[in-house]
Parts: C-alpha cells; structure tokens; sequence
C-alpha cells in the first residue's frame, strides 16, 4: 500500500514526518532517512491497530508526479 508521507524539518532540525491519511500518524529523526524509517514503523502499527479494532483501513493512493519546463 502507498501512503503519501510529508517531512518537514522544524526549527530545532529534527525532520517531522507525518502521514495525512492517517491521522495523528506522526514521527521524526534527525535525518530524512530516519524519520523515513520511522514513519514507516509508525504507519504499520497505526494500520495494524485498525484492523485489530475492526477500523477501516484508508485506501491506499494513486497518484503521478509530472515533470514540466517552466
């Protein structure tokens, strides 16, 4: 499943990732790589309490990036 993932840095550096799918879905690092890594942690559990709860699960998303001239 794809879930769009934003990560911001905030102004102590530490990289914030947040899922809007999924929401209160937030963690962070000191890389990108880390908070990366524990997004994706944080996404699993989130998804797999849902399914414990009996929650639905968000779809997951279809999307494309498209590259133009400006």
């Amino acid at each position: 499943m794809k879930y769009r993932v934003v990560i911001e840095s905030d102004e102590d550096g530490v990289f914030v990732a947040e899922c809007p799918a999924l929401p209160g879905c937030i963690s962070q690092g000191m890389t990108r790589t880390e908070a990366l890594a524990n997004i994706k942690d944080a996404m699993t559990g989130y998804l797999a309490s849902l399914k414990k709860h009996g929650e639905p699960v968000p779809p997951p998303i279809s999307e494309e990036i498209v590259e133009i001239q400006a």
